[in-house]
């Protein structure tokens, strides 16, 4: 039977995410398309995907990335959350396959580049933004977000047979105020929620990351240490808000 992926990088590099470290960051080509339960499976051990490729840290002898999940029936929101999810009650969510447009290629540069997160400061290109999101190797969706008919943010979400992982956001930089990254991780939940859905992933958790450190403030959640999911608690804070808004 041919093997179902072949490993297609796998070298030091600078880490992305603590300076002064090095990462190691296997790369996984996969040859077929996975399985919505295989997903689920891949998610479980600690995969990312990008493009039709899965990675997971293999940073020997630093642990600090810990993948986090959050099981969407137990969620509970902040009041800062709330006080989010009624800021953007004008937002209308579209969901639909993933796809490739002119408007949300610049919508992505200019998040990029407009919030210094380009590490080159060169726009991505159209066979990029193809290559990074809409070839998949599993079941994914496309969460279009708008203000009338302006589209202010796109979310990109793989879907497991129980479980969803955040892909990637991007948003439009003159927005912020709305803090639509705190308001999309609450709509993915809703729709996994919606869905019937058992955990959604948001990727990789780094405490001395500026960066990821917000993914640690959706309670209760759980984080892969040395290979087994632990649950950290939170007080209750309220009901998980509707899902109103979204199409």
């Amino acid at each position: 039977m041919a093997h179902r992926e072949i490993l297609t990088q796998d070298a030091p590099e600078p880490c992305p995410y603590l300076p002064g470290r090095t990462a190691r960051l296997p790369l996984r080509w996969q040859t077929r398309g996975l399985r919505p339960d295989e997903l689920d499976t891949a998610l479980a051990a600690g995969d990312r995907r990008v493009g039709r490729m899965l990675y997971r840290t293999a940073c020997a002898p630093c642990r600090a990335c810990e993948p986090l999940r959050i099981p969407v029936d137990d969620f509970l929101p902040t009041r800062s959350q709330r006080r989010v999810w009624r800021r953007n009650e004008d937002v209308t969510v579209e969901t639909g396959p993933v796809t490739f447009t002119e408007e949300k290629l610049a919508l992505f540069n200019r998040h990029k580049l407009e919030r210094g997160l380009s590490e080159s400061g060169t726009p991505l290109s159209r066979l990029g933004y193809t290559g990074w999101f809409v070839e998949a190797c599993c079941p994914a969706v496309e969460m279009r977000y708008r203000v009338g008919s302006r589209l202010v943010a796109v979310g990109i979400v793989d879907v497991g047979a129980r479980d969803t992982s955040s892909v990637y956001f991007y948003f439009d930089p003159d927005e912020h105020r709305r803090s639509l990254g705190v308001f999309s991780v609450l709509v993915e939940m809703a729709w996994q929620k919606a869905r019937g859905g058992r955990y959604h992933y948001l990727g990789l958790y780094v405490e001395d990351c500026a960066h990821l450190r917000y993914k640690a403030t959706y309670f209760p959640h759980e984080r892969l240490v040395e290979g087994a999911w632990a649950r950290v608690e939170a007080p209750a804070a309220g009901p998980l808000p509707g899902a109103s808004g979204m199409e």
